[in-house]
């Protein structure tokens, strides 16, 4: 229902952008101040502002909603508590052998931080510093990476993911896509 909602503000916004971008700019400049015919605000700029303010009030409800519901959850999402997965960036687990190979694995996230968080990082990067802004961003989006990539290689019944590589990329702004994938596999204690 959210979803929905969030859509249809966005279009709300959308719609009342345009339309003040086309359509209530140039009356302005060229009605608006004639004695005539100006005056007053017609419906139609009224209704314009009012579907921008309000899709612009619609998202941002929604946003709200969406992140207060995602943080009351349980990361997992198989029901129960995911097995501990062993993850190595190395090819083999040291004392351990490699009975089977599973195959490719991935968790993948893109995260982004609020405006504010996004101003105070600006007003660092003038004064010099650390951005712990955008680390604590990184910090959780690989956390959530690499919970998803665990989740992965738990249903296929893996024992550990070998070979962990972590990608990152800028998508707009401050939002970061991090991808995490490895190679889920079974062990077995190694034979002396």
């Amino acid at each position: 229902m959210a979803k929905w909602m969030a859509r249809i503000g966005s279009l709300a916004f959308v719609l009342g952008f345009f339309t003040i971008v086309f359509a209530v700019v140039p009356w302005v400049v060229t009605v608006a101040n004639d004695p005539v015919v100006g005056g007053l605000l017609p419906w139609w700029v009224k209704g314009a502002v009012y579907s921008l303010l309000g899709g612009i009030a619609v998202v941002l409800v929604c946003l709200a909603l969406d992140q207060r519901f995602r943080r009351q959850e349980p990361v997992a999402t198989d029901g129960g508590a995911t097995p501990a997965i062993l993850m190595e960036n190395t090819g083999h687990v040291p004392g351990q052998e490699v009975t089977e190979n599973l195959g490719l694995v991935k968790g993948h996230t893109i995260y982004a931080i609020w405006l504010g968080k996004d101003i105070s990082a600006l007003v660092r990067l003038v004064l010099g510093g650390e951005l712990t802004e955008y680390t604590e961003m990184m910090g959780t989006a690989r956390e959530v990476a690499l919970q998803r990539m665990g989740q992965e290689a738990a249903q296929l019944g893996a024992d550990a993911v070998v070979n962990v590589r972590f990608m990152t990329t800028c998508v707009i702004g401050s939002a970061a896509e991090l991808l995490v994938y490895g190679t889920a596999v079974r062990l077995a204690p190694a034979s002396a």
